[in-house]
């Protein structure tokens, strides 16, 4: 019962530090003025806490989106860029309505004029 209740605590105290440190929070800005895409996530405290990615809007191929239902339901969006890197949009969690994410992605292929794929 020791060891539980230990390794209860520990589990704990890592979920409300990852609370407190808002780790995976961040923004996706896609501004047309200057042609460039930035994701901006915040990570673990340390010299790298801050994950900010900035790509031309010219390395954009295509919106990617995964449903998939079930036990474990999982929708996401991804964002396509050249070298077949797929950079995750939605956040983890609760999963959001299927017309929700098909509005997503209309609105992103439309703004940034690529192909919706997987829909």
């Amino acid at each position: 019962m020791c060891f539980y209740g230990s390794l209860g605590l520990i589990l704990g105290t890592y979920i409300w530090l990852i609370i407190i440190w808002n780790l995976g929070e961040g923004f996706n800005e896609f501004n047309l003025q200057i042609g460039q895409v930035r994701i901006f996530r915040w990570g673990f405290p340390g010299k790298n806490r801050q994950l900010d990615f900035q790509y031309p809007i010219d390395d954009v191929q295509g919106i990617r989106v995964e449903i998939k239902d079930g036990l474990n339901p999982r929708r996401l969006l991804y964002l396509k860029l050249k070298g077949n890197r797929e950079i995750p949009l939605t956040r983890a969690g609760q999963p959001i309505s299927i017309q929700e994410m098909e509005t997503q992605a209309v609105e992103l292929s439309k703004l940034l004029q690529v192909s919706i794929e997987g829909l």
